[in-house]
């Protein structure tokens, strides 16, 4: 200020101040008859009241901008793997902590600061044993997620921040320089009012403080949604690529996730069904004891007999896949398997069945109480899930059957309310229900009873299907992850196929290039 004080001649500031001085008399003047005539205390108070209810609204449209804003900013992709959805808890942290003081907007180096540590948080969790965890990631998928993150940051500037779209960056720094200009002048201002006129010095300081709060507040709101949405932008693409839901090639003939995969592919070549499902079927893998009831419970599905199975109990000696079709359900692949009590069960097989599925049903007959051979088998399978962060579980239903052999044997009069505590069948049917939940460690309404008995098929077409029905969504989740992951794996083949192609052709050229060259 001293510097600029020194600057200014002092007949200009005479002049400057010859200038101003009738405004300020007449405000003088005026505060002075208010005085006289008794109303300066109402005036004061008056203008505390309005300057109060300024601030207020001032602030209260600053908190409606934040909210407007906190409605655009970038959710988790509710179709990320569980270890993804950790990752970007830790995202959000970053966000949350950024102060938008340590990353000036002006300073253009913040872009590459502020991404190389989104990008290292989003790293440090896929790589927690790497030195430099950030160096895992390849140049294309670096190039790929500031090309998406810019791309989504620009489409959320333009449609909510006003006048974004004709703002250049030279104009933004050279307000910046305008206004560290305009802000010394107006301190020198300032300190010539307080000499003049004291009390209009005083009541202006606090309007003027109140103003730069409530202004400097928006500014510092929307600085902090800028630098959070770019940490938000970055750490999603960072982390779609890390856990494999996006190939290098963004191509748009590449096929689609949906398309059949080759395991798919290869099931209905088994049962001459390839043309039936252009697109990937959902995969229902059906598990559980010797002579529970999987392949009974298939015929129920189906509505009708589809194999030998269904009348020689445990015959099968192999996972076998059958179309599965049904009103309301996408198009289904399910599978019977051995009894996981049998010589023919085959745990290695069985997990990689259950990580190719997209749900599970679990069959357990009601009258066996001893299940330790089917909890194994399930905490092994469990076990096994756990280590797959990189896929969702299953959704699993536990089907509980042969309920008709529960006490008393002898009756069965369907259908049965569980709720009934006059009903020694039903009483009993919820009983077991209980035993087989807590047996099993699944919650106890993701058992369903059923009855498949030929002749006595009950609980099958509406409680069954509507549990299905209802766990579709997480089941079609399931499959995207899985065709993504099946997707990412063909499309790195055929990158390096083409890759060693160019590169066999461009060998194949040398001597070629090498001898024009030589010529020249």
């Amino acid at each position: 200020m001293k510097t600029l004080l020194q600057r200014i001649e002092p007949l200009r500031l005479f002049a400057l101040i010859l200038l101003g001085l009738p405004t300020l008399t007449v405000f003088g003047l005026g505060v002075l008859w208010l005085w006289q005539t008794g109303n300066l205390l109402y005036w004061v108070i008056a203008m505390a009241v309005f300057s109060a209810l300024s601030y207020g609204l001032q602030h209260w449209l600053a908190w409606r901008d934040r909210q407007l804003l906190d409605e655009i900013a970038t959710e988790p992709n509710p179709d990320w793997p569980p270890k993804a959805e950790a990752v970007w808890q830790q995202v959000e942290k970053l966000a949350e902590t950024c102060d938008p003081k340590d990353w000036p907007i002006e300073d253009a180096s913040w872009i590459l600061g502020l991404g190389r540590r989104t990008l290292d948080t989003v790293s440090q969790c896929y790589y927690p044993q790497a030195e430099k965890p950030f160096l895992e990631l390849n140049v294309p998928h670096t190039l790929l997620i500031i090309e998406q993150a810019s791309r989504d940051l620009r489409k959320d500037m333009t449609e909510n921040i006003p006048f974004s779209d004709r703002l250049s960056i030279g104009d933004m720094l050279r307000l910046h320089r305008w206004k560290a200009k305009a802000e010394q002048a107006y301190n020198v201002y300032r300190a010539g009012r307080v000499l003049i006129n004291p009390v209009n010095a005083l009541f202006g300081e606090i309007w003027q403080h109140l103003r730069e709060r409530s202004f400097g507040m928006a500014q510092s709101e929307l600085h902090r949604w800028f630098l959070r949405a770019y940490i938000r932008k970055v750490g999603y693409y960072a982390i779609d690529l890390y856990s494999g839901r996006q190939p290098v090639v963004m191509d748009e003939a590449t096929k689609p996730a949906m398309a059949q995969t080759l395991v798919s592919h290869a099931d209905l070549n088994k049962i001459e069904q390839t043309a039936a499902a252009p697109e990937e079927p959902l995969r229902i893998l059906v598990l559980g004891r010797t002579n529970a009831g999987k392949s009974s419970l298939i015929n129920a599905l189906f509505g009708k007999l589809t194999t030998a199975t269904d009348i020689l109990p445990d015959t099968t000696h192999t996972i076998t896949p059958f179309v599965l079709q049904r009103e309301g359900l996408t198009q289904a692949l399910i599978f019977d398997s051995p009894g996981c009590d049998s010589t023919r069960f085959n745990e290695k097989q069985i997990h990689t069945a259950a990580l190719d599925a997209d749900l599970i049903l679990w069959v357990s007959p009601a009258n066996r109480p001893d299940r330790q051979t089917e909890r194994h088998c399930l905490d092994a399978l469990r076990i096994f899930q756990a280590t797959q962060l990189n896929r969702r579980l299953p959704p699993m239903l536990v089907v509980m059957s042969h309920i008709d052999l529960l006490r008393p044997a002898s009756a069965w009069q369907p259908p049965y309310d569980l709720s009934n505590q006059q009903d020694v069948k039903a009483i009993s049917i919820r009983a077991a229900l209980q035993t087989v939940a807590t047996d099993l460690a699944v919650p106890v309404e993701q058992v369903i009873p059923v009855c498949l008995k030929e002749g006595r098929v009950y609980n099958v077409n509406d409680a069954l299907w509507a549990a299905i029905l209802h766990h579709q969504d997480a089941a079609l989740r399931v499959r995207l992850l899985r065709c993504l992951d099946a997707k990412k794996r063909a499309e790195d083949w055929a990158l390096l196929r083409r890759q060693l192609i160019s590169t066999g052709r461009f060998l194949w050229s040398l001597p070629d290039r090498l001898g024009k060259s030589s010529g020249e």
